[in-house]
């Protein structure tokens, strides 16, 4: 029961009782009645000097103890005009300044760090106790390609995404460097942070793509000209007393096979001298001039261009073009070497399959709204160890590989700007996809 109802049930007792004394006491004297009579109402002014000392103050403090409940920091409290409530009040009321300061501090903070995770170049991907994704920055759902209702709510590996897939294999505190069959390098981080003492387990994702392709490019770029130099240096000398000797011997008789062996190696020499001129010619690419082209025009004459290679190998190829796709910016030269070297890779991928019956190899040429070509063969797929190799320098699945064509497509399309990937699907179809900025 609350001090005011005491109050309260104490002066209505007095109040009684100063009713009731006359009543019972009516044989008593006057005097001695009037002075019990004003006894009790001095009881009574004291009691409401009381309340106005005690109770009063005492509400007042109570409605300050229910504005900390409700979490109002805006409201103050009034003074009483009892000096020891007063210095309560008073101190209530900084209290409230100081609270109302930190909260509006902390909320400013807090919206700066959420602005400055939402405009970060790094993705951030924020997991719950049990694994599954709760919160992710704009750059982590454009580095996972995917959208956020496909990844709120799940685990990492439950998502149909390589990067995904990568980043549920991070060990926690623990940090990994990914590169996926787009091309794109990450540096991948699994750490955590304390709030409320428990952990919440987060990744990192920082995009090397840039940094890792220029040095790559350095990198090779130098071995290249200097390969190129000096085989070509060597090769012009040997070429040149070959052919002089050559010429020699012709003039004598019998020396028809020593001909032959000389002409041979001449042709030998041509041969690695053109080997070396193919891999500069890597180094060379020229800055893509872009003009406005038909998507569909261009996947189309492509199309056209390869049907003399897909009939020799026995593979049908089909072109599949969606009439929404319009106009992109390209250099048409360019692309289409790129489109072509895909497709040549389809088909010979096709051709090497030991399990896919002869006529069976299937190559179709597709592009899909707003800017998208896809090229899709039934071949014998890539294995996810080869997805992370495809386009680092001179790596090849073929026997005689030589590792650049793949580079060359890579170099160009990221010069275009374009996002692409190559990867064998869930339905066993192997598909590189080319998409527009």
């Amino acid at each position: 029961m609350r001090i005011q109802t005491y109050f309260i049930i104490l002066v209505s007792l007095l109040v009684g009782l100063g009713i009731g004394i006359p009543c019972l006491l009516g044989d008593m004297r006057v005097l001695h009645l009037y002075v019990l009579e004003g006894g009790i109402v001095l009881i009574l002014v004291y009691l409401v000097f009381f309340y106005g000392k005690l109770v009063k103050p005492m509400n007042t403090i109570g409605n300050g103890m229910e504005l900390l409940r409700e979490q109002d920091f805006s409201s103050r409290l009034s003074p009483v005009g009892q000096y020891d409530s007063d210095r309560i009040v008073k101190i209530f009321n900084r209290m409230m300044d100081q609270l109302k300061s930190e909260r509006l501090r902390l909320r400013e903070q807090n919206h700066f760090l959420d602005l400055l995770i939402q405009a970060s170049p790094m993705g951030v991907v924020i997991t719950s106790f049990d694994e599954k994704v709760t919160q992710l920055n704009p750059m982590a759902v454009r580095m996972l390609g995917i959208e956020v209702s496909e990844i709120e709510g799940k685990k990492l590996e439950q998502v149909d995404c390589p990067l995904a897939q990568e980043l549920a294999g991070i060990e926690l505190e623990h940090t990994s460097v990914v590169r996926l069959n787009d091309a794109n390098v990450y540096k991948c981080t699994h750490s955590y942070f304390i709030d409320s003492g428990f952990p919440h387990p987060f990744f990192l994702i920082e995009r090397m793509t840039d940094e890792v392709m220029k040095a790559e490019k350095k990198a090779y770029e130098k071995v290249i000209r200097m390969i190129a130099h000096e085989v070509n240096n060597t090769t012009a000398g040997i070429t040149s007393t070959l052919d002089t000797v050559e010429q020699a011997l012709a003039e004598e008789q019998g020396m028809e096979d020593f001909c032959e062996v000389m002409r041979v190696c001449i042709e030998r020499c041509y041969s690695m001298s053109n080997f070396i001129t193919r891999f500069a010619d890597v180094v060379k690419i020229p800055e893509p001039t872009l003009v406005p082209a038909n998507l569909n025009e261009v996947a189309e004459g492509c199309a056209r261009f390869m049907e003399g290679m897909c009939n020799d190998h026995q593979v049908t190829l089909r072109v599949e073009c969606s009439p929404e796709v319009g106009m992109v910016n390209l250099d048409p030269a360019l692309f289409e070497q790129v489109v072509v070297n895909i497709i040549k890779n389809a088909v010979e991928s096709i051709a090497s399959s030991e399990t896919l019956p002869a006529g069976q190899g299937l190559v179709v040429v597709r592009t899909l709204a707003p800017a998208t070509l896809e090229v899709e063969d039934n071949g014998p797929g890539i294995s996810k160890e080869t997805e992370s190799k495809l386009f680092s320098p001179f790596f090849s699945t073929k026997p005689n590989g030589q590792g650049i064509g793949l580079i060359f497509i890579r170099e160009v399309l990221s010069r275009h700007k374009c996002t692409f990937s190559l990867r064998t699907y869930n339905d066993g179809l192997t598909r590189f996809r080319i998409s527009f900025v």
